[in-house]
C-alpha cells in the first residue's frame, strides 16, 4: 500500500509524524511525507524517507490556501496513493478534500486538536467547526489524539466513528537518568541539589511563558529552564525577550531548540506546561516517562494525562498566582517530586507507549 502523511510544516512532521512513518516502512508500506519544507525534515530524508515539499500555509489567506489545494491536487493526482493520512486541521481539511476529488481510495484524518476548542472569536470556532464538519463527511477514518476530543467528535456529529489513538514517546529514549543528569548540571554550572523547573514548549504566548516568569517571582527556591523557541511560522511578540524582561535573573535559562531533550528532562525535577489549550502534549508525555512531577493547566489534552494528585499538580490557565503556588509547593517537598514523578511514570508507560500507539494507529488504516 502507498500511503501519503501529510502535515502543515516541518516541525509537524519530524516531531508527530515520523514514528508513524517508521511503522507503515516496517510493515511493508510505500510511504511518504508531505509538508511545507524547512531544515527539520533533513534527518527525516537522512533515514531515507522521501518527502516533498507542499505549499503548506498556518494562515487564513484565502489566496495562500487556495495554492496549497491546488498544489495537492496535483501532487496526489501525479503519486496515486491507496490511502492519504492528514493531520492538522488546517492542512488537514485541504487534503483530505484533495484526496476526494482526486480519488483517493482511502482517507484518514488524526485531529491533534479542535480549533473551534481553542479561545478565539465565535466566527472563528464557527468556521473551525463547519471546517471539521465538512471533513468529516470526507474520511475513511477518524482519529483524534485526545479521548476527549473524540467524544467532542461524536456528539457533535463531526464522525460518529471518531476513535482517540493518543500521543506517544519512547521509553527508551524519555527515562530517569542519573548520568544524563549530572552531565547536564555540569554543562550549565548547576548544583545537584538546585531544584530545576522545566518548559519544552515553542516560544509562543498560548504555551503560558509569560504566566509562568509570573509565578516564577513567587518560588525563589528553584531555576527555570526553558526549552524551545519559535517557529518561523509562528506569529506573535518575541516571548523569549519578555521572558528575560521578567526579572529572573541567572535562575533563567533559556537553552533555545535541543536535540538533547531527553537529557534535559533528566536534569531537571519538576515540568510544567502552563497552556492556555492544547490537544495531547507530547512533552507532559516526555516528562512524565522521565520521572517528573507535572504541573499543568486544567485544559484538555492536559487534564486527561494528568492524575491530580497523584502524577502532579493542576491548575486553572492564565493564573500565576495559583501557578507558583503549585510548583512552589512541589519545590519544597521532594518526597512528593518523587512519588508523584514515579505514578507518572508508570502510567506514562502504559497510556504513552510510542509503540503500542503507532500500533494502533497501523492497525486502524489497515482495517
Amino acid at each position: 500500500m502507498k500511503v501519503i502523511e501529510i502535515t502543515n510544516v516541518d516541525f509537524s512532521l519530524r516531531h508527530f509524524l515520523l514514528p508513524l512513518m517508521r511503522g507503515l516502512r516496517e510493515r511493508g508500506h510505500e510511504v511518504v511525507g508531505a509538508c511545507a519544507d524547512g531544515d527539520e525534515l533533513i534527518p527525516v530524508r537522512a533515514e531515507g524517507f522521501r518527502v516533498v515539499a507542499v505549499p503548506m500555509a498556518r494562515t487564513l489567506s484565502p489566496l495562500a490556501q487556495w495554492r496549497a489545494f491546488r498544489a495537492l491536487i496535483v501532487f496526489f493526482r501525479a503519486e496515486k496513493p491507496d490511502l492519504v493520512h492528514a493531520h492538522m486541521p488546517i492542512s488537514g481539511f485541504l487534503a483530505r478534500l484533495a484526496a476526494r476529488i482526486v480519488g483517493v481510495p482511502r482517507i484518514a484524518y488524526t485531529s491533534h486538536g479542535f480549533l473551534f476548542n481553542q479561545p478565539g472569536s465565535w466566527l472563528r470556532r464557527a468556521g473551525s467547526f463547519a471546517m471539521e464538519w465538512i471533513g468529516g463527511r470526507v474520511t475513511d477514518v477518524f482519529m483524534t489524539v485526545s479521548t476527549e476530543e473524540a467524544s467532542d467528535a461524536r456528539r457533535l456529529w463531526i464522525k460518529r466513528a471518531a476513535v482517540p489513538v493518543g500521543n506517544g514517546r519512547d521509553p527508551a529514549r524519555f527515562r530517569p537518568d542519573g548520568a544524563a543528569r549530572g552531565r547536564i548540571r555540569a554543562a550549565l554550572g548547576v548544583p545537584d541539589d538546585r531544584v530545576v523547573i522545566v518548559i519544552v514548549a515553542r516560544l509562543v504566548r498560548h504555551k503560558g511563558h509569560l504566566d509562568l516568569a509570573a509565578a516564577m517571582r513567587a518560588v525563589p527556591g528553584a531555576d527555570l529552564w526553558v526549552v524551545g523557541e519559535r517557529l518561523p511560522t509562528d506569529r506573535g511578540e518575541d516571548i523569549g525577550a519578555l521572558l528575560v524582561e521578567a526579572g529572573l535573573g541567572g535562575r533563567l535559562r533559556l537553552l533555545g531548540s535541543r536535540e538533547d531533550v531527553a537529557d534535559v528532562l533528566a536534569a531537571s525535577d519538576i515540568f510544567t506546561l502552563p497552556s492556555h489549550f492544547e490537544g495531547l502534549p507530547m512533552s507532559v508525555i516526555e516528562a512524565m516517562l522521565t520521572g517528573l512531577p507535572v504541573v499543568g493547566t486544567r485544559v484538555r489534552g492536559i487534564r486527561e494525562q494528568v492524575v491530580e494528585g497523584v502524577t502532579g499538580l493542576l491548575v486553572p490557565p492564565g493564573d500565576p498566582e495559583l501557578l507558583g503556588a503549585a510548583l512552589g509547593r512541589l519545590v519544597e517537598d521532594g518526597a512528593l517530586r518523587r512519588a508523584m514523578g514515579e505514578a507518572g511514570r508508570v502510567r506514562a508507560a502504559e497510556l504513552y507507549d510510542e509503540a503500542k500507539v503507532v500500533a494502533r494507529v497501523l492497525d486502524l488504516l489497515a482495517a
